[in-house]
């Protein structure tokens, strides 16, 4: 479904990506695994045409995609959850799923079921569908950040640090939705530094070290290295 090759991304004179190869299968849950640094949120920004790719190429289905609009990119499916949840706190939780819903704003007649459809995974939001979202906490924010992005149907969703900050029931929560968003259809990159977490639900992974991947390999070969389990596993 996408297929990165040899992607170079450069930030002024820095190398921020090296040359990095990624695919992702159509219906699959991808972990991106890597420390601060690593290049984990400037894959996905190239992904989503928020920074130009200095070499290589970004395939999604097939089509080359480098060099698009992030405009395009959003309407072609490919919808990214940005690190930091940016949600809109003055807006109550429903107007930041309309917002969510944008950009399929010629299609908007069955709203009213994709309200239910995400309430479905998220019921404290129902709950607090009325309430403005720069008061809920931040383990229903970031709920209302996925929710607001599964509002655009994606058909591959980048998630970046979808756990950060969070109490360690609520990160449990969390990537417990995002295996039911999997089920549903919806494809899955993720970037995470809570490696346990996203390596026990992930079908492939993939390591990134200094702006390259070191290391990949389906869920069992990641979590049976050794050096993985070192650096990231607590082992």
């Amino acid at each position: 479904m996408l297929k990165i090759s040899d992607l170079k991304v450069n930030y002024g004179y820095v190398k921020a990506l090296k040359g990095v190869n990624i695919e992702v299968k159509e219906g699959s849950i991808v972990t991106l695994l890597g420390a601060n640094g690593a290049g984990k949120s400037t894959t996905l920004k190239a992904i989503s045409g928020q920074v130009p790719a200095s070499e290589g190429d970004i395939q999604f289905m097939g089509n080359s995609i480098k060099g698009l609009s992030p405009e395009k990119i959003v309407s072609m499916g490919i919808i990214q959850c940005p690190e930091g949840r940016t949600i809109f706190p003055q807006f109550t939780v429903e107007e930041n799923l309309r917002v969510g819903a944008f950009s399929r704003k010629k299609n908007l007649k069955n709203i009213g079921e994709d309200y239910e459809r995400i309430y479905g995974y998220f019921s404290k939001l129902k709950e607090r569908r009325n309430q403005v979202a720069g008061t809920l906490s931040g383990g229903e924010q970031q709920m209302l950040a996925i929710a607001r992005g599964l509002m655009a149907k994606p058909k591959i969703f980048l998630l970046d640090e979808p756990s950060l900050g969070l109490a360690p029931i609520v990160v449990r929560e969390i990537f417990e939705i995002i295996k039911e968003i999997n089920k549903a259809g919806v494809t899955v990159l993720l970037v995470e530094q809570n490696a346990y977490q996203a390596t026990r639900i992930a079908d492939y992974v993939y390591v990134m070290e200094i702006g390259k991947i070191t290391t990949h390999g389906n869920k069992e070969e990641v979590i049976n290295n050794e050096e993985i389990k070192k650096s990231y596993l607590g082992a």
